[in-house]
């Protein structure tokens, strides 16, 4: 009976355990399946960047094959890079010719194109892509043969930049369209008088071909020269301007006008320039390439702030002497700059990268 007893007991023990044990495993089950407890989420940290101060990140000769090459432009069309300048024996020769070189990457470089004429020295050469896509090729030629007219503002045409139109005449005679900014299909110019009675005028044209008067006479005292147009996202127009010495100060002055472009206001910046050139980058500052004088003669990148009316240089390029005439391409977060230089002894061309 006893032994009965003990039986019964120890059955009854093994079945009691293994209740319990099941019921254990039941309540890790439920542990682990069970979602986790929310938790309060912590924002990451903002990602702080520090502003970049330009950098030049190569500044090199990439063509000097004549005894004077000076006074470049510089653009990107079809996936190449063109460059153009002027060659000729001296800075100023009766056989001054324009030259197209092309590269695929910037670092080699052949020529596309040498452009001359019968009429005498051409100059200044400046190129843009049309709204037709196609290259437009400006310049002026100094007249050398006996004429009343000092100098004609000519373009040509390229659709692929080695095959280049005649010469077209554009604007009026002795009056030096120095360079052409196209804006919404139309293209803007304003030239300079070379004859004794100095003015500047501002053109426009429909098909860069034909250049009808805007304003006669834009009212800048002294020498007007050399100018640069930027059109903002507003449409409003800027105008960088070189003046020289004549019974008046020499500085630079900023123009500002809004459609359709026959009032314009002048702001004196107080510094005298050369060559100038002007572009906006995506950020929505302006950097303006300019020849300067002060201390040293040298080309140099500068800050413009028009609402402030300021010209603030922040870095001078390898250059010096006989210098200045810049290109501008901003492309892929890097600014391309051509311009010429004699700080190496003979007059070069030279490309310059900076990092803004």
């Amino acid at each position: 009976m006893r032994r009965f007893a003990v039986l019964v007991l120890s059955v009854l023990c093994v079945l009691a355990l293994a209740a319990c044990d099941e019921a254990g495993q039941d309540q890790q089950t439920v542990e682990a399946t069970a979602s986790p407890v929310p938790q309060e989420e912590t924002a990451p940290e903002p990602t702080r960047t520090e502003p970049v101060e330009p950098a030049l990140l190569e500044a090199r000769r990439i063509w000097d094959e004549a005894p004077h090459n000076a006074f470049t432009d510089l653009v990107r069309f079809q996936d190449r890079w063109y460059c153009v300048f002027r060659e000729g024996k001296e800075h100023v020769s009766p056989d001054g010719s324009l030259r197209v070189i092309v590269s695929e990457d910037g670092e080699r470089w052949e020529s596309a194109a040498l452009i001359s004429s019968d009429l005498g020295d051409l100059r200044d050469a400046k190129i843009v892509v049309a709204p037709d896509d196609r290259l437009m090729l400006s310049g002026a030629v100094a007249v050398g043969i006996p004429s009343a007219v000092k100098h004609w503002s000519l373009v040509w045409f390229s659709e692929d930049g080695t095959n280049w139109s005649d010469a077209v005449k554009v604007g009026d005679p002795s009056v030096w369209l120095w360079r052409v900014t196209w804006h919404k299909g139309v293209a803007y110019g304003i030239g300079y008088s070379t004859t004794a009675q100095k003015f500047i005028r501002l053109y426009k044209s429909d098909d860069g071909k034909t250049f009808d008067v805007l304003v006669k006479d834009l009212g800048v005292e002294g020498y007007p020269n050399e100018t640069s147009i930027l059109f903002l996202e507003d449409d409003t127009a800027l105008c960088l301007l070189r003046r020289d010495p004549l019974r008046s100060s020499s500085t630079a002055q900023l123009g500002r006008s809004k459609p359709p472009y026959t009032e314009w206001t002048w702001t004196d910046l107080g510094v005298r320039i050369g060559g100038p050139h002007m572009i906006q980058l995506p950020d929505g500052r302006i950097v303006a390439a300019t020849r300067l004088y002060d201390e040293s003669t040298r080309t140099a990148l500068s800050w413009l702030d028009p609402d402030a009316g300021t010209l603030e240089e922040f870095l001078m390029l390898p250059s010096g002497g006989d210098t200045s005439y810049p290109g501008l391409v901003y492309y892929e977060g890097v600014l391309w700059i051509s311009y010429y230089s004699s700080h190496e002894g003979k007059t070069a061309i030279y490309l310059a990268k900076v990092r803004l």
